[in-house]
């Protein structure tokens, strides 16, 4: 077995809350870049753009979204949501992947937002073959129009994933997987 047959037979996320220091460097970030960026993309759209959210950002984002949580009595699991808009200040890098799928292209709006999900794919992959861990992830204030404006999405715009990139020494545990036999058949 080759060893990136080994690698993806074993890929396993770390969690965002044990990721630190040291994220990549620019020239790491842009390698993760070029690699995530490789994806179908039928129709060569590039239906998908990749913001890197520096820390800056993200506690202004999470400012903002914990106000959108307080001011807004009628969503619902409010203490559950505040701890999934804490996790955006979590790791020493995250970048968001926007979905910029349309309707009306040659390219069905389906096939451009899987193009988006192996973009995020391929981003946590990229960001373990330059020695970092990643997880990605989303959360309520992805699928809240209400949020829009603070994650600064345009009106076709959508989260596809949140990448968290770092490193770690916590050991990461397998979870039960799949039954390939369960979900596999011929036809």
């Amino acid at each position: 077995m080759n060893e990136l047959t080994q690698y993806m037979k074993t890929r396993r996320s770390s969690l965002s809350l044990c990721l630190e220091e040291p994220g990549p460097d620019d020239v790491q970030l842009r390698t993760i870049l070029e690699i995530a960026t490789r994806v179908p993309d039928h129709g060569k759209l590039a239906p998908w753009r990749i913001v890197l959210w520096s820390m800056a950002a993200r506690k202004e984002m999470h400012e903002n979204l914990s106000s959108l949580l307080v001011d807004q009595p009628e969503i619902a699991d409010a203490e559950k949501k505040q701890k999934g808009t804490d996790k955006i200040l979590h790791g020493p890098c995250v970048l968001a992947v926007i979905s910029k799928a349309e309707d009306g292209l040659k390219v069905p709006r389906w096939e451009q937002e899987l193009s988006a999900g192996a973009v995020c794919m391929n981003t946590l992959i990229a960001a373990n073959a330059q020695g970092f861990e990643a997880q990605w992830l989303t959360a309520w204030y992805v699928y809240d129009e209400r949020a829009k404006d603070i994650l600064q999405l345009k009106n076709n715009e959508r989260v596809a994933g949140i990448i968290h990139i770092g490193s770690s020494s916590v050991q990461k545990n397998e979870r039960p997987r799949p039954d390939v036999e369960q979900l596999f058949s011929t036809r």
